[in-house]
């Protein structure tokens, strides 16, 4: 991926990670378009970032998203590579009577369907590009899943497997396709988790990645060494005492 030059649309690009990723595309020298669905935050990043550009779209909205998509080539015609940031979070129990399956179908259409549905749409007017590239966020989740949120492990899993599969059907294309996979990063993902001493600071996470997406240009995933520990669990053999690690005993 060229680290400068492109028109970058980043959906979530109004806090946390996506945030940090425009702020540094921008530095750099490209066209960024963040996306998001709080307005007051985005025209803060935009306040913060003259020459930035913002739009709300509520990504669970898939007719919403297609007519999002359809103005963004319109207006940016030189976009050139997206970054499908955006996602949610929600704990569950799943021992809860009833269930709540709002929260979990509001991940699924979050976190899965708006990233496939805004990939399809563009990916037309992306294979008309010299270079564009697509970036998927997973998460170390997807490899050894968080027990009190299956739901949104669950998603990631699956932006994991559709990431793969895209990249392979894409390689005789100008579209490369990259997986960020973070660890737990110190972001307002979940309420307190900016504060959590175990989570990886965002500016560490951040400087990290766009040092790998430099110096490893063709790397189909992006992996800091912090997300290595879950991300390799099943390949080194340790899988249970990761899991285990990460989700201890629920004793009676």
């Amino acid at each position: 991926m060229n680290m400068t030059g492109n028109t970058i649309l980043i959906t979530g690009g109004n806090s946390g990670i996506g945030r940090e990723l425009a702020e540094v595309f921008h530095a750099r020298g490209n066209q960024v378009i963040i996306v998001g669905r709080n307005r007051s935050t985005l025209d803060e990043t935009v306040a913060a970032n003259p020459g930035m550009t913002s739009a709300v779209v509520d990504m669970e909205d898939g007719q919403g998203l297609q007519a999002f998509a359809a103005q963004v080539i319109t207006d940016f015609p030189a976009l050139n590579v997206v970054i499908a940031n955006a996602g949610i979070l929600r704990p569950e129990n799943l021992l809860a009577s009833p269930v709540d399956l709002a929260a979990m179908e509001a991940q699924i259409a979050t976190n899965l369907l708006a990233p496939i549905r805004l990939i399809a749409h563009l990916l037309p007017h992306l294979q008309t590009q010299q270079h564009a590239a697509i970036l998927t966020v997973s998460s170390g989740l997807a490899f050894t899943p968080l027990a009190h949120t299956p739901t949104y492990s669950a998603t990631k899993a699956a932006i994991h497997a559709y990431t793969q599969a895209l990249r392979h059907q894409l390689q005789r294309t100008t579209v490369q396709v990259i997986e960020l996979i973070p660890p737990m990063v110190a972001t307002e993902l979940q309420p307190g988790q900016s504060l959590d001493p175990s989570a990886m600071p965002l500016h560490d996470y951040i400087s990290e990645t766009i040092h790998l997406l430099e110096t490893q240009p063709d790397a189909p995933e992006i992996l800091v060494e912090r997300v290595k520990f879950l991300r390799f669990a099943a390949e080194r053999g340790e899988y249970d005492v990761v899991f285990n690690t990460l989700n201890p005993p629920v004793h009676a």
